[in-house]
C-alpha cells in the first residue's frame, strides 16, 4: 500500500498528535448509549464520549453520501465543492483534509467507502488524482457495490483489487490496525469509512453476523418509527432494526480493538480519535429513501472524540455541523486551516468553553429527492423546499416555501409539524433570516422564501400533503414522498 514516491517529509518542531478519524455509514444519533439508547449498542463509543469529548448534537451539512463526505473531506459546504449529489466527483484543486496533513509531513491513508470519485468511473477502484490527497490507499469508490457482509473486496494504491477475510467492518479495522502498526513510529492521518451500518443495496437487508441480529430484534425502537414505520414502504424500521443495530454493535466491538491496538503500541494518549456518520437513517418514514430529508433521523449523526485536546473534553451542547471536524482536527494538531473552509473549529466549545462568534443555528442542504434548505437550533428546526426545481441537476433554487418547523423541545422526533400555524409565524420569521444569512455564507444565490399556507392552533397539517414535482412528476412531502431510486 505504500509508494516511496510518497514518503512523508520530516514533521519540524514539536510531535504532533495521529488523527484517526471512523466513519460509519447511515448511523442515527440515537443508536448510542449516551444519547439514551436502552440496546446497549455501543459500549466503546460511549466510554470515548464519557472520557472525551461529545459533541451532543451533531449535524450533517447533507444527509446524503457524496455530498456529506465531501464536507467532511474540505470543510466546505457541499454546493461549493459542486458534490451536491452523488456521483459527482470531489474536485482536484480544493484543499482537503488529506492535503494539509500531507503538506505537515503526515503520513495519509485512506480505507473503506470513498463515494467521491464521480459517477464517470468504476465502483471499485478510484484514480489517484481522485483520492482527495490520501497517499495510502486501500478502499473501493461504492464499497456497497464491490463487496457483501462475508466479501470484502477493496482496491490497493495500485488499483488493484484486494479481498479482505472477516466480516466487512472486521476486515477494514484490521486493515487499520496493520495500518497504524506499520506507521506509528511517525504522525499520521488515517480515514477509516466503513459502510456498515448501510443497508445492502442488491438486497435491501442489514446483514449482521451470526447472533448479532437476533440479539438486538425488539430491543428499541424510537418514537418517530414506531408511530411512521406501519405506513412506510416494505417493513420500515420493523423488517431492518435488529440487523441494523447488530451491524453498529459489531462495528463498535472492532473501534475497542482499534483502541487496544493504539494503547499495545503507546500511542493512544498521543493519538486523536474521531468517531462520526455521514448521516443517518428514517427507514423509509419520511419518504421513499432512507435518508435525503431534513428530520433528525436523517441529519443528526453521533459524533465523539478523544485523545489531545479532547480527552476530558466533557459535552458540547452546542449545536455543531459535521462540516465543522475537518477545520477542529487541523486546529487540534496545530496546523493552520485553508481558505475558503466553511467550518469552524468547535475546540473552543471542549472543557465548557464558548465561542462568541459561532452563530445559533447549524445549516443543511437537501438534495436528490428534493431541493431543501433547514437550519437546526438547540430548539427549532426550519425546512423550506424549492417545489420548481429539479433536484438531481440544480444545486440551489431562488424560490423556496416553507415546508416544516419543530419544537425539538416539546417534540423531539418531530411528528408534530408546525409549519403554517399563526401561532408560530413570529419564530418561522426569525428562522426564514437565519436560513438566507447562512445562504450567503455558504455562497448561494439570494432566494426568495415563501411562508407555509397559515393555519390557526388546532387545525391540524395533514402530514400526507404534498407537492407535485414538474420535472419527474414525483411527490413529496411531511411523510409520503418519493426519491431517486
Amino acid at each position: 500500500m505504500t509508494d516511496p514516491a510518497f514518503a512523508a517529509v520530516p514533521v519540524p518542531g514539536p510531535a504532533r498528535p495521529s488523527v484517526i478519524v471512523v466513519l460509519t455509514d447511515q448511523q442515527r444519533w440515537d443508536t448510542t448509549g449516551v444519547h439514551g439508547n436502552p440496546a446497549d449498542v455501543t459500549p466503546q463509543f460511549d466510554r470515548i464520549a464519557r472520557e472525551g469529548t461529545h459533541v451532543e448534537q451533531a449535524i450533517t451539512p447533507n444527509p446524503v453520501c457524496a455530498p456529506a463526505r465531501s464536507a467532511l473531506q474540505t470543510g466546505r459546504y457541499p454546493t461549493a465543492t459542486g458534490v451536491f449529489r452523488n456521483g459527482r466527483a470531489l474536485p482536484g484543486d480544493v484543499a482537503t483534509l488529506a492535503g494539509t496533513f500531507a503538506e505537515a509531513g503526515y503520513t495519509t491513508g485512506y480505507i473503506g467507502k470513498w463515494h467521491l470519485a464521480g459517477g464517470d468511473q468504476p465502483a471499485g477502484p478510484v484514480a489517484p488524482e481522485r483520492r482527495g490527497g490520501y497517499r495510502e490507499w486501500l478502499a473501493a469508490d461504492r464499497l456497497e457495490h464491490t463487496s457483501d457482509a462475508y466479501r470484502t473486496v477493496v482496491y490497493d494504491g495500485d488499483g488493484e483489487p484486494v479481498r479482505l477475510p472477516g466480516y466487512r467492518s472486521d476486515a477494514l479495522i484490521d486493515a487499520a490496525i496493520r495500518f497504524v502498526a506499520d506507521h506509528h513510529e511517525r504522525p499520521f492521518l488515517l480515514f477509516l469509512s466503513l459502510l456498515e451500518p448501510h443497508h445492502q443495496n442488491a438486497t435491501d437487508d442489514h446483514p449482521a453476523p451470526d447472533g448479532y441480529r437476533e440479539r438486538h430484534e425488539g430491543s428499541w425502537l424510537p418514537p418517530d418509527l414506531a408511530a411512521l414505520s406501519p405506513g412506510a414502504p416494505q417493513g420500515g424500521a420493523h423488517r431492518h432494526l435488529g440487523g441494523y443495530l447488530g451491524q453498529i454493535r459489531r462495528v463498535d466491538e472492532g473501534v475497542g480493538r482499534l483502541r487496544d491496538a493504539l494503547r499495545s503500541l503507546g500511542i493512544a494518549d498521543d493519538t486523536v480519535l474521531a468517531w462520526t456518520a455521514d448521516h443517518g437513517s428514517h427507514f423509509r418514514t419520511r419518504n421513499s429513501e432512507y435518508k435525503r430529508s431534513a428530520h433528525d433521523a436523517s441529519v443528526r449523526v453521533p459524533l465523539a472524540l478523544t485523545g489531545p485536546g479532547f480527552t476530558g473534553g466533557g459535552r458540547i451542547r452546542h449545536p455543531v455541523g459535521t462540516v465543522d471536524l475537518m477545520p477542529t482536527l487541523l486546529d487540534a494538531a496545530g496546523l493552520p486551516v485553508p481558505d475558503g473552509v466553511h467550518g469552524r473549529s468547535f475546540l473552543p466549545l471542549t472543557g465548557g468553553g464558548t465561542d462568541p462568534g459561532r452563530p445559533p443555528e447549524v445549516f443543511v442542504q437537501i438534495s436528490e429527492d428534493q431541493v431543501g434548505r433547514a437550519v437546526r437550533t438547540d430548539r427549532w428546526k426550519y425546512a423550506v423546499v424549492a417545489p420548481d426545481a429539479d433536484p438531481w441537476r440544480e444545486s440551489g433554487a431562488t424560490a423556496y416555501v416553507e415546508s416544516e418547523l419543530y419544537d425539538l423541545h416539546a417534540d423531539p422526533y418531530e411528528l408534530d409539524n408546525l409549519a403554517g400555524l399563526t401561532s408560530h409565524r413570529a419564530v418561522a420569521d426569525g428562522l426564514r433570516e437565519a436560513l438566507l444569512a447562512w445562504l450567503k455564507r455558504a455562497g448561494e444565490e439570494p432566494a426568495d422564501i415563501a411562508p407555509a399556507p397559515a393555519r390557526r392552533p388546532g387545525q391540524r397539517r395533514v402530514d400526507a400533503e404534498v407537492h407535485e414535482l414538474p420535472w419527474r412528476g414525483v411527490r413529496f412531502g411531511h411523510q409520503a414522498g418519493g426519491g431517486r431510486p
